[in-house]
């Protein structure tokens, strides 16, 4: 194994895969630190964890598990991806985990960029920007568990870390892949160990690769993988292998995001959907053994979400509690997908990165096969012979993705 990924929620790990394996490196995503060497032909792990939301420590302790193993396989880089729209308040886990990772590699430079051009996230003056709108003002500032509301990552990161932070402005990223290696090693050398770095269309996420050729720790957003594997000799592939799955298809929705709630709106409109609140959960009135019989009642690719306004989650929150409610919801979906695949379902959809995790987990799925794109960022899995998924981010796909998704893992849209 080359490159060792250590992911920090489900969805954003299968999206680090899929940038991977369309640059040619034939990868394997783990779910949680595996217990048995990888197979000799992989040349890039992504272990995905379930630390976007927990304490730091407990997240530098299970992101320092991953290392130790992929330093096992032989890995010479190792990659710490989070989300692209670097979700992690003061209290966040991003630069402790960077700074712990940083520590046990001695690493002396270490890159700090969530940009993901493709999806419309970029960083520009160290500020990071969603499409036209800055961070704070594009809906991320309502997220239930990590609402942004400051889009200077270097502000963010410094709030959280214990060493002054560096930036490589757009300027430098624009006179290529030299330009940013020596302002790299400029930082470090002021003792700027995480360094933020400009990236606004992928043509400097490529140049940032290649300044990235030697360092051992690389941080960021799936985009700032993209020039990696050609500093291992390995060169783009056009298509990835994929074998479509037949059977029912069920899709299950806990993100909150802009994006999700117009994808189920529109879904809406040709498939049967299923609203879940709040209150239906914690009064019993909905349980997850209805809600499987409804998803298995209906065809098409039937919907049970409970995605919302962000004024009726933050009321939810009030009455129930924020982490209570988030709980509550995660262990719901977790049972509907085990209830659904125990009775036959054969390709599930999940949108949101807590939602999709705890459905891994449940599942208790250890290996995930990389097949085609999706969505930008989203990626078609393999788990087995007889089941198939598609992990969305909540801010990723376009409007009509569930559809879309549906048709990609049955074979389609090749």
């Amino acid at each position: 194994m080359k490159l060792g990924c250590i992911g920090d929620d489900f969805t954003g790990s299968s999206d680090l895969a899929n940038t991977l394996a369309k640059q040619g490196m034939r990868t394997m995503q783990y779910s949680g630190v595996p217990n048995s060497p990888a197979a000799p032909d992989v040349d890039a792990g992504v272990v995905a964890l379930k630390t976007r939301s927990i304490p730091a420590k407990d997240a530098i302790a299970q992101s320092l598990a991953a290392l130790e193993w992929l330093q096992a396989q032989g890995c010479t880089q190792f990659y710490f991806k989070y989300c692209s729209t670097f979700d992690s308040t003061a209290q966040g886990n991003i630069g402790p985990v960077a700074e712990a990772l940083a520590d046990a590699l001695h690493a002396r430079a270490v890159i700090v960029c969530p940009a993901f051009p493709g999806t419309g996230r970029s960083i520009y003056q160290g500020h990071l920007f969603v499409k036209d709108m800055l961070l704070n003002e594009s809906g991320m500032q309502n997220h239930p568990l990590t609402p942004m509301t400051d889009p200077d990552l270097r502000r963010v990161l410094a709030a959280q870390s214990k060493g002054p932070i560096g930036h490589v402005a757009a300027q430098t990223v624009w006179g290529g892949a030299a330009a940013i290696r020596s302002e790299l090693d400029a930082q470090a050398a002021l003792g700027r160990r995480l360094i933020v770095v400009d990236a606004v269309q992928d043509s400097d996420l490529i140049q940032i690769g290649a300044a990235a050729q030697g360092l051992v720790l690389v941080t960021g957003g799936s985009g700032a993988a993209l020039g990696l594997p050609a500093n291992f000799g390995i060169s783009a592939q056009t298509v990835v292998p994929w074998r479509g799955q037949g059977g029912k298809c069920v899709a299950l929705s806990g993100s909150c995001s802009t994006a999700t709630r117009a994808q189920i709106s529109r879904h809406k409109a040709q498939h049967m959907t299923l609203e879940v609140s709040a209150d239906a959960l914690f009064s019993g009135q909905m349980t997850a053994e209805a809600a499987t019989g409804w998803l298995l009642a209906n065809d098409g690719v039937p919907l049970v979400y409970s995605s919302a306004d962000p004024s009726v989650v933050a009321a939810a929150q009030r009455q129930y509690g924020r982490a209570e409610s988030a709980a509550m919801f995660e262990q719901f979906f977790a049972d509907v997908a085990t209830l659904c695949t125990a009775a036959g379902v054969t390709k599930l959809l999940t949108a949101g990165g807590e939602t999709s995790g705890a459905v891994v987990e449940a599942l208790a799925l250890k290996h995930l096969e990389i097949g085609p794109e999706i969505d930008p960022g989203v990626p078609a899995l393999r788990a087995s012979d007889h089941l198939v998924l598609a992990l969305k981010s909540g801010n990723f796909g376009a409007e009509d993705y569930f559809e879309k998704a549906a048709v990609v893992l049955a074979g389609g849209l090749s």
